[in-house]
Parts: C-alpha cells; structure tokens; sequence
C-alpha cells in the first residue's frame, strides 16, 4: 500500500487552506496601546492582509476558527492554574482563567481588513484547538485539502494547539512565522525555533506568498 506523502513544496489552492486564527477585533485591534504598539512594531496586521491577499489571487480557501464564547461563561470550565494567560499570579481567591470575548460581540468580529469573501468559510470554536468538536477537519477533507497554512494568535495558545491537532491528523503544516504573535516574553520565537520545525514548516510571508499557486 503506498504511503501518504505531504512531501509537495508548492501551494496549490486545490489541495491548501489558509487558516486564519482568530483574526478577530479584539486581538487585532486592542484598546490597550501597549498591545497597539506590539502588533505595530510587527507588522502584523499588513502581513496578514498580504498573506490573505496571496490566497485570494491564486483560489485558495481562507477558514477562520474564531472564538464564540457564550457569554453567560455556560461553554467554559473554571479551573484552577498555576498563571493567568498573560503568567500572572492566579492566588488571589476563586481567580479563574477566563475567554477574553464572548459572541456577538465587536470584539469577536473578524477585523475588517481580513473580511472573508465568497467562498471562505467561518469556524465556529470553543477551545484553543480550531478541530476539536468543529467541522474543520470535514470542511477541509471533503475539499480535498491536505496542507494547511496558519496565521494568527497567540503563537502558544490557539496556534500551538491547532498545529499540534493537525500534526496527528497528518496534515502538511506551514506556519507564518510573521503573521503570528504571542506577547508572552520568547514564547513566539521558541514556538517557531524549536517545536514547530519538527510538524512542518515555518516561514516568512513573503516566502509563502511564492510557493502560492492557482
């Protein structure tokens, strides 16, 4: 029996899906200018939009596994942690991690500069992992896509468990390394340095933007 191979170094819109993570308001534009500044200082925003932009000139399907919490906290679990996300002391009495938005919400509207258009599909997602209880991976299959490029934030959070999902899903895996962020000391550069070389490959926007096809 031959044995699957993810071993094509081009993007074909056929057989790729850009996965956008939580391109959402409240990541991309905080009110906190401390949180402006970071993603300023990166590009982010503009990388993404030239990310999103290769996409759409060659066909390729954008997907965007967005946060949509219930407000009333009713799809969360309280549990205790070591640290609050931010690793922030979490001893202060009944202290819980909690979403940072909730559906319905202008925070959780996907920002405007990376609108999805005809064609790209909204993931619906209550936990870091974009496959875990979503239909991603049917959306995915039944358009016979078998590599996935990703972008977003935060690099240890939701990026990092949804890389780890499509690892053991076999998925070819390209990761952004410009188009993601974490604000949480090196976690972003250990992230892209020292576990995801290992599932696929990292790669700067403009490298990923070449290896695009229609």
């Amino acid at each position: 029996m031959a044995r699957i191979s993810r071993l094509e170094k081009h993007l074909s819109a056929q057989r790729t899906g850009l996965i956008m993570f939580d391109a959402l308001n409240g990541y991309l534009h905080p009110r906190d200018p401390a949180k402006q500044k970071f993603l300023a200082d990166r590009n982010i925003v503009p990388n993404l939009e030239r990310l999103l932009q290769g996409a759409r000139k060659v066909g390729m399907t954008a997907f965007y596994p967005s946060g949509k919490h219930a407000p009333d906290g009713s799809d969360t679990v309280d549990r205790l942690t070591d640290t609050d996300m931010d690793l922030g002391a979490t001893d202060a009495p009944g202290a819980v991690t909690k979403p940072r938005f909730y559906k319905d919400s202008n925070d959780a509207e996907v920002a405007p500069e990376l609108t999805p258009a005809p064609g790209d599909l909204m993931v619906p997602k209550h936990r870091w992992n974009s496959f875990f209880q979503t239909d991603l991976e049917l959306q995915l299959r039944v358009r016979g896509i078998d590599t996935i490029i990703i972008c977003g934030g935060s690099t240890d959070v939701g990026i990092a468990s949804t890389v780890f999902a499509a690892r053991d899903l076999d998925y070819g895996i390209v990761v952004a390394d410009d188009a993601c962020f974490s604000a949480r000391g090196n976690n972003h550069e250990f992230f892209m340095t020292r576990v995801f070389p290992r599932m696929g490959r990292v790669m700067k926007v403009d490298d990923i933007v070449a290896l695009m096809r229609a």
